[in-house]
């Protein structure tokens, strides 16, 4: 057998090297993503008579020059539209990549997303609250994302207590408390759906994951808990490594089990909550995107964790770029795509996992 040298945690210095260049090609996918997919799609229904495509030398020249042989609306379309879109985009596909390798580490299951504890049912119910309770009306365009995310944390903290047994956190009785809170919450969103009567049509872009009211303001916003959670959760990389192998053993080796598990509960949540309430509920991101990563880079968290964070920045940059491409001054909800491209990817991870004989 060749001689294979063993960096200090373990891995191979050729898997080390493939993975440092699986990172800088992810950087770069991530970089080309924000660059075309801003200067594609359409324009819509702007004016009688202007074109809904604009050619690839008007929209370098409505970026970084700022006139041309073309309509001045045109500079404020890319300023004001596209680029706060693209990179919102990017920074909720960041979160819920991250967040889904963090619930993933913590529950030691293959199967948890972002979405377990109860993150989008809690801002649903908020966002469907808002427009119901006048908040729309006092404060505009932020009630629904504000009431979403207080409304998405104090779901999660209902849980978490829920699962906490005498200072202990039960991953199982959090699981199961996730599900039940999330299908009473559930209910409470029909109900307010069914009394909002006309004006539920306002809400099923939300439900339904989209981006079309993005704002450079909600960039600002949240950027900052998306940043620093995906930085703490790659601090605690090495920790989620030692946890994969049990509690027990976790213990022996110096990691205190219940703080890792809180602290990744509780960044998590923070992430998810900040991206859903600006974006509405999109799901698979957080579940197939540490999968596929997973195939790549192994379950090494120190790679897991960066490389699944930009591959889902790109990945939903992408999916809004079809959702906003694929019908003519129209667009689909991002989550529709999102839905349709993870489906059935997640089918077949099941499929090559069961036939691996892989109990998770």
């Amino acid at each position: 057998m060749a001689w294979m040298k063993v960096a200090r945690d373990g891995t191979p210095d050729g898997a080390r090297r493939r993975s440092y260049l699986l990172m800088l090609s992810l950087v770069g996918l991530l970089v080309v993503s924000v660059m075309v997919t801003t200067l594609v799609g359409t324009l819509g229904p702007i004016g009688p008579g202007d074109p809904e495509r604009i050619s690839f030398r008007e929209a370098l020249e409505a970026i970084f020059v700022g006139h041309g042989d073309w309509p001045s609306y045109y500079s404020a379309v890319f300023w004001d539209v596209r680029i706060p879109r693209v990179l919102l985009a990017g920074l909720v596909g960041a979160a819920l990549a991250c967040a889904g390798t963090a619930m993933q580490g913590v529950f030691r299951n293959s199967m948890a997303d972002p979405f377990i504890i109860g993150v989008s049912s809690g801002a649903a119910v908020g966002a469907a609250s808002a427009g119901l309770i006048g908040l729309t009306v006092a404060i505009g365009a932020f009630a629904a994302p504000l009431l979403a995310f207080i409304s998405a944390l104090l779901t999660v903290l209902v849980v978490y207590r829920m699962g906490v047994i005498r200072g202990k956190v039960h991953v199982d009785t959090l699981l199961l408390s996730g599900v039940a809170i999330s299908s009473f919450l559930g209910a409470i969103v029909s109900f307010l759906i069914y009394f909002a009567g006309q004006d539920y049509h306002q809400l099923i872009p939300w439900l339904l994951g989209s981006l079309y009211l993005s704002r450079w303001e909600y960039v600002y916003i949240a950027a900052v808990p998306v940043v620093v959670g995906a930085v703490i959760i790659y601090i605690y990389g090495r920790q989620l490594d030692v946890l994969l192998l049990g509690e027990e053993t976790a213990h022996n080796l110096g990691v205190d089990a219940e703080r890792l598990k809180k602290t990744m509960l509780a960044v998590a949540a923070l992430m998810t909550a900040a991206a859903v309430a600006f974006t509405g509920i999109i799901g698979f991101v957080g579940l197939i995107i540490p999968h596929m990563m997973r195939m790549f880079v192994g379950a090494n968290h120190r790679f897991l964790v960066p490389a699944s964070t930009l591959f889902g920045a790109s990945f939903l940059i992408w999916a809004d770029a079809i959702s906003r491409s694929v019908i003519p001054a129209q667009e689909l909800p991002v989550g529709v795509i999102t839905a349709l491209c993870g489906g059935p990817f997640f089918l077949y991870l099941l499929r090559m996992s069961k036939s691996r004989g892989d109990g998770n």
